[in-house]
């Protein structure tokens, strides 16, 4: 099991005037301790659940160019990204910009967007989820051109891009670490099989995600996509009551179903380095 450091909370005890080193340490402690993944979710309010809406919250993608600088192996990206934030071929030229300036190592989590508090509150569009849903198949066909050979023209119903020209390409060939966040059944799940390396999965109650996989491998079936080629990811929420023993058990029931990664983020914890401390003992257990 691949074990994903996923920074979901930035209210931490050293004050947000501390939050630039404290950050930066926390990232370098999780690259010490064997953390092969650090992702951040794309949301600019704390999200109901783990904590008030006021809590500190940094935007996803100059959070991850400050990270970048600050680790040297870890792949990253935001967990997911809502595709109503930014238009598509922005979108693509940030994943681009800093995948080329962290070698190679930031790739794109993308979703359908759900939080319409946030957005009514901040002055983003916030569509129908049918309208949302065709925005994230035309971003990830906008983004796929983009990292390809062709500067063609893109022609959706919703956007138009008269030449879809990236230079410099991302290093990460033939494009950037795709994934795909959401467990549903009839589009999310299309989607990972038409367009995406990877999915991420919820787990819920204690009960693994195993439906989830089977409507995967039968939408993978129906696009003529190989089920094995679909890296599964999963997330594990710890608390201060967590133990590396916990989620190593759970971790390993994942690995039995499928999943190779899992991303452990905290809730309730305001000092980072117990979360990577729980993480590395996970590691150390196998």
């Amino acid at each position: 099991m691949d074990y994903g450091l996923h920074i979901a909370d930035f209210t931490w005890r050293s004050g947000a005037a501390h939050l630039g080193p404290a950050l930066a340490q926390h990232v370098r402690n999780a690259e010490a301790a064997g953390i092969r993944r650090i992702t951040v979710m794309d949301h600019f309010w704390q999200l109901p659940g783990l904590g008030p809406v006021e809590h500190e919250m940094l935007e996803a993608y100059a959070t991850l160019g400050f990270i970048a600088a600050h680790t040297e192996t870890a792949m990253l990206h935001a967990l997911v990204s809502g595709v109503i934030y930014r238009h598509p071929s922005l979108l693509a030229k940030q994943v681009t910009t800093l995948n080329v300036l962290s070698g190679g190592r930031v790739g794109l989590g993308i979703g359908a967007a759900w939080n319409e508090q946030e957005c009514r509150g901040l002055g983003f569009p916030f569509p129908p989820v049918a309208r949302r849903f065709r925005e994230l198949e035309e971003t990830l066909q906008i983004c796929l051109q983009m990292w390809s050979d062709s500067e063609g023209p893109y022609e959706g119903a919703i956007w138009q891009l008269e030449r879809t020209l990236d230079s410099p390409q991302s290093i990460s060939r033939p494009h950037p670490y795709l994934l795909i966040g959401g467990g549903g059944e009839k589009k999310t799940l299309r989607l990972v099989a038409q367009y995406a390396d990877a999915c991420n999965l919820g787990v819920s109650g204690g009960g693994l995600p195993t439906h989830k996989l089977d409507v995967l491998r039968s939408h993978c079936d129906d696009v003529g996509r190989n089920y094995d080629d679909i890296e599964k990811t999963a997330m594990i929420a710890i608390t201060p009551e967590s133990t590396s023993t916990d989620v190593a058990a759970l971790a390993e029931s994942l690995a039995g179903v499928g999943f190779t990664a899992t991303y452990v983020y905290a809730v309730g914890i305001d000092e980072p380095e117990r979360v990577v401390d729980v993480i590395r003992g996970a590691i150390e257990r196998g």
